[in-house]
């Protein structure tokens, strides 16, 4: 079997698994943890908008917002290509992009993130992680190499191991119910 039939039965099982895991009161409980993220006043975190059954970070971005942390969303401006982060315009919603999924508009200021949330279907020991196979976080990560890549999901989303592949792109830590666990 070559990887890209190993990653989609992967992913196929991680998409099971994590819809088991999904209740509604994860987004509390992470935000109950962002001083473990350590971030300093000004910087700039890329998040995310749930989709699905994702671990949902809106109150996570809040507390980090309150903290006084600059938050920005991810654009799709291209396909295949990395993703843009782009601050809320005041008076502004996201709105469905590529995929339905919410992001900002063109017009918004774009900036560059110090710390990006990442959303994934697993995760393992060593810090890699699986995705959607779109590969958007893995070349957004590789131009922003300084970014702190922190993964959001919940614990039960860990499996043994991950098939990597070079242009993969580690997090450095991952976010869940459990507290903040960082990657060697």
């Amino acid at each position: 079997m070559n990887n890209d039939m190993t990653k989609m039965a992967v992913r196929n099982a991680a998409r099971a698994m994590r819809a088991s895991l999904a209740h509604g009161d994860i987004a509390s409980t992470l935000a109950g943890s962002a001083a473990s993220l350590n971030i300093a006043p000004g910087s700039i975190v890329g998040g995310y908008h749930a989709i699905q059954d994702e671990a949902d970070p809106a109150q996570l971005l809040q507390a980090l917002a309150k903290a006084g942390a600059i938050i920005a969303y991810p654009r799709m401006a291209q396909k295949n290509a990395a993703l843009d982060f782009h601050l809320m315009a005041d008076g502004e919603a996201l709105r469905p992009g590529f995929l339905n999924i919410h992001e900002p508009q063109a017009h918004w200021q774009k900036v560059i993130p110090d710390m990006l949330l990442v959303p994934l279907l697993a995760f393992d020991a060593r810090g890699h992680r699986l995705g959607y196979g779109g590969g958007y976080y893995d070349r957004t990560l590789a131009l922003l190499p300084q970014a702190r890549a922190i993964g959001i999901a919940y614990a039960g989303q860990e499996v043994s191991s991950l098939p990597a592949e070079a242009h993969d792109r580690t997090l450095a830590a991952i976010l869940t119910e459990r507290g903040l666990r960082l990657f060697p």
